[in-house]
């Protein structure tokens, strides 16, 4: 789940974002040969992404300045294209890049809004591998139109969903596009860096420098890799089935979040109970050292291995937190280990982590926001405000950029996945939902994909069913529930919360 605010920066301070070139001796014209796409055809972000290529692997290599707060780093990628490319480009924004070399030789760039283009000195071959490396300065500070970087007052955290990983490194920004990350962080004396993945080594540099390198075991997509330095305590403890658990604390609120990273082993052995093996090499929490009402405008976000919190949410009593830190935890299911091949494709994420999160709020006895305790009593709530959410937010199945994350991809989501277990009953619904996630494992899925699990597993065409209530303009009738109605859309209804005046909103039913 993600919230972000959105500052718009004066011009003055957007230099990094202006178009600038360097020459590079008897490099090819894109204008006699073919530039790659400069976009995956996302539908809600259609300028997001590049196409033309696919990025097997990532090395970032990032070095904290304590005393600039600026990060000095390289970004090499290793790509095979698709077909013959005469310019490729990576999103890059806010990134005062240095140097692009293409297989280790200068290459001619040129930043233009937010894309890094890159021409080679002869164009590349379809269905080769190749190695961009790119040599830049960030500033977790800067103000820009929309940045991943989260300033705390010792280092910082990121958050890259849903489009904003390139602000951290050049990337091909997209969930579509999925790779391999090895992250190196070097930090000064007193703070430790810690990312996505697991450690695989620790090196002194004989400076009062530390240098922590970091690998995923599994392929990331690019908006939940997380990056963290700080003056952090990391708490390791063991999860069911031996899975290694590590917690990156602020070393000063180590103690008091106890109590909360302590709940962690139980929630995953009850999601294990229902959605199989948890399907990476480790997972914790990340309470980022900053409660300040700007850090960011969001309670939690599904960065792989490690969710990233704000530490006073995580304070609270177990009953007011233990069905959202489940609600992230599901999302190592739905929405990392099988992402969204566009962000149409959201409900999948919000939705079944809003469901099985609800499903452990009710069987653990707690009421939830609106003063009920089950399922079917909250679907019959959610079920009434249908046509009216179809109104105000679109299909479930259908968002826009300023209503991606209301709650129509949340509880609707949800309300689709109660319909369909209605529809065929407890034990296939399980079926399918442990279909999809093997199929989809390490890759992404779309909407089309559930949809055609759904009616393989279940023996019947589920896809005229599916696409009613995903994509109708109506809501359909609930199976089993004759009796439930839908209020008029002309009558006085609470609309789904929306981004409003710049902010992302929280709009998860586990809050």
């Amino acid at each position: 789940m993600r919230y972000r605010t959105r500052v718009t920066a004066p011009a003055a301070l957007l230099g990094t974002m202006a178009a600038l070139s360097v020459a590079s001796p008897a490099h090819a014209d894109p204008e006699t040969g073919t530039p790659g796409p400069e976009t995956l055809g996302d539908p809600v972000f259609p300028g997001l992404g590049n196409d033309g290529y696919r990025v097997l692997a990532y090395h970032l290599d990032l070095a904290y300045d304590a005393t600039t707060r600026l990060v000095d780093a390289t970004a090499t990628l290793t790509l095979t294209t698709t077909q013959e490319l005469s310019r490729l480009s990576l999103d890059a924004l806010g990134l005062d890049v240095h140097e692009v070399l293409l297989d280790g030789v200068p290459a001619a760039r040129e930043q233009a809004g937010e894309k890094l283009r890159i021409t080679p000195a002869a164009p590349l071959a379809a269905r080769t591998t190749a190695t961009v490396t790119v040599t830049y300065t960030a500033d977790p500070r800067a103000a820009l139109a929309h940045t991943a970087w989260v300033p705390t007052p010792d280092g910082f955290a990121i958050c890259p969903q849903p489009n904003t990983a390139h602000t951290v490194f050049p990337c091909n920004d997209h969930p579509s596009d999925k790779a391999d990350f090895t992250i190196r962080i070097t930090v000064p004396a007193g703070l430790k860096g810690v990312a996505s993945g697991h450690l695989v080594s620790t090196e002194d540099l004989g400076d009062g420098r530390t240098a922590y390198c970091y690998r995923s075991r599994e392929p990331i997509a690019t908006e939940i890799v997380q990056i963290t330095v700080g003056d952090y305590v990391i708490k390791d403890r063991q999860g069911p089935h031996g899975l290694p658990l590590r917690d990156v604390v602020p070393t000063a609120r180590a103690t008091a979040l106890e109590p909360a990273l302590a709940l962690t082993p139980n929630l995953v052995s009850w999601i294990e109970q229902r959605l199989g093996a948890f399907p990476f090499e480790t997972y914790g929490l990340l309470p980022c050292n900053s409660d300040a009402s700007d850090a960011f405008d969001f309670t939690g976000l599904e960065t792989q291995t490690l969710t990233l919190y704000k530490p006073n949410f995580l304070l609270q009593a177990e009953k007011s937190i233990g069905s959202h830190m489940m609600h992230e935890l599901v999302h190592s299911y739905f929405g990392n280990s099988v992402s969204p091949a566009t962000w149409s494709d959201l409900w999948l994420n919000e939705g079944h982590a809003d469901f099985y999160g609800l499903l452990y709020r009710y069987e653990r006895g707690w009421a939830d926001s609106l003063g009920l305790t089950t399922m079917e009593a909250r679907m019959k709530d959610t079920y009434a405000r249908g046509d009216q959410w179809r109104k105000s937010s679109g299909p479930v199945a259908a968002p826009n950029e300023a209503n991606l994350f209301d709650s129509q991809r949340y509880l609707g989501g949800v309300l689709v996945l109660y319909a369909l277990r209605q529809q065929v009953g407890e034990s296939v619904f399980s079926a399918i939902e442990s279909t999809f996630l093997e199929r989809f494992r390490n890759a992404s899925a779309s909407t089309d994909d559930y949809i055609a699990v759904a009616s393989e597993v279940s023996g019947a065409d589920q896809s005229g069913f599916l696409r009613d209530w995903l994509y109708g303009t109506r809501t359909p009738r609930m199976p089993g529930h004759p009796d439930w109605t839908v209020t008029p859309v002309s009558s006085a209804l609470r609309q789904p919360q929306n981004r409003t005046d710049g902010h992302w909103h929280d709009n998860s039913a586990t809050l």
